[in-house]
């Protein structure tokens, strides 16, 4: 793992003495690998913060649950049992019949919970309800939050259980998860470093490749097609699409590098990390627009029938450009929750209180 300079404070005494006064908030559990051996951190809040460590055997992982914290609701906690093993996401899985699409939540558990509650993706003891369907996260799921890693380790934990009654929970890295990976922190909350340095390690170190979720996050994709739904963050510009690759060499390529400084990159995977990436691109809905033929021309290519995006904020999750093109970045911290509802061959706006607006049906 790459440690920039300005990570270096966080193994001084002064980060030790700052984070004796920082603004602490109930985080983790974070999980270590290390020779055999499994170590989990937990930082639990309450007029001070605590520091929980806990250590166990590695063969013994998956016959150990453990506790994830949320501050201000007890009532909300969960467990987690570890995966045995960990491997890629594929790049194209089979559709559904019912999907809920919805991007960007940023570590805003309780919007993301009373999403799920309200198309009824879980029930209020986060058990999977949604059936076949497939629950599709089209990345950003750090920064700005204040519970990062509680949301991760429940779309880590709703992955297995959405799996064994046959659906599925789809997550994409999207620009905010890289940059979190690669060193860049400019919009992490202050409050996740001091739970660094109370842990005693640089911030990356939460997430490198020695951690559960670190691994978990590094078996992601940036674009998935799913069913006939073409999935990433941002979009596909033309400076990738002309590169005609396959998805699954798009993936297999990049994801050696989601931890990389730019200047590590090799030059033929530059336009998959700067800002024509499919998890920076904004032409959808910035200037220079993209064109109607670019849209088509990608769903061509890709043999799918929608795109679907978060990255780019609109008023209301919503279908774009001839209906091919499915926004679902609403402004979470600001209030409007939000997500695109697949039903029945229906599009439907859906808020965290189960109101829908049908849209249209797929093309």
């Amino acid at each position: 793992m790459k440690v920039f300079l300005y990570l270096i404070p966080f193994f001084c005494p002064l980060a030790a003495a700052q984070a004796q006064t920082a603004d602490y908030l109930t985080d983790g559990p974070y999980v270590f690998y290390r020779q055999g051996t499994v170590a989990t951190e937990n930082i639990v809040t309450g007029g001070t913060a605590k520091r929980q460590t806990a250590h166990f055997p590695e063969k013994e992982k998956t016959n150990r649950l453990l506790q994830v914290h949320l501050d201000r609701h007890p009532d909300w906690d969960f467990t987690v049992r570890l995966k045995d093993s960990i491997r890629p996401t594929p790049s194209e899985t089979a559709g559904a019949d019912h999907y809920l699409l919805l991007s960007d939540i940023e570590g805003e558990f309780e919007p993301f919970r009373n999403l799920l509650l309200a198309a009824k993706v879980i029930d209020n003891r986060y058990r999977w309800t949604f059936g076949k369907g497939k629950l599709v996260v089209a990345g950003d799921l750090f920064d700005r939050g204040r519970q990062v890693c509680q949301f991760l380790w429940l779309l880590y934990k709703l992955e297995d259980e959405a799996a064994l009654k046959g659906g599925a929970v789809e997550v994409i890295l999207g620009n905010h998860d890289l940059m979190n990976l690669s060193g860049d922190l400019r919009y992490v909350d202050p409050a996740y470093l001091a739970s660094a340095a109370l842990i005693g390690k640089p911030y990356t170190d939460l997430y490198a490749a020695d951690t559960e979720l670190g691994r978990w996050l590094k078996s992601k994709n940036t674009i998935e097609k799913i069913g006939d739904l073409l999935v990433t963050h941002g979009g596909v510009s033309p400076a990738v699409l002309n590169k005609r690759m396959k998805l699954a060499d798009i993936n297999s390529q990049c994801r050696p590098y989601y931890d990389s400084p730019p200047q590590d990159l090799p030059d033929q995977l530059k336009v998959f990390f700067g800002q024509d990436a499919l998890f920076w691109y904004r032409g959808y809905f910035l200037e220079p627009l993209a064109t109607q033929e670019i849209v088509d021309s990608t769903l061509f290519f890709y043999g799918c029938k929608k795109i679907v995006v978060g990255h780019d904020i609109v008023d209301h999750a919503g279908l774009f450009y001839e209906n091919k093109v499915v926004a679902v970045d609403v402004n979470e911290h600001d209030g409007v929750h939000e997500a695109i509802l697949i039903a029945n061959k229906n599009y439907y706006r859906m808020n965290d209180k189960g109101d829908k607006i049908k849209l249209a049906a797929p093309l």
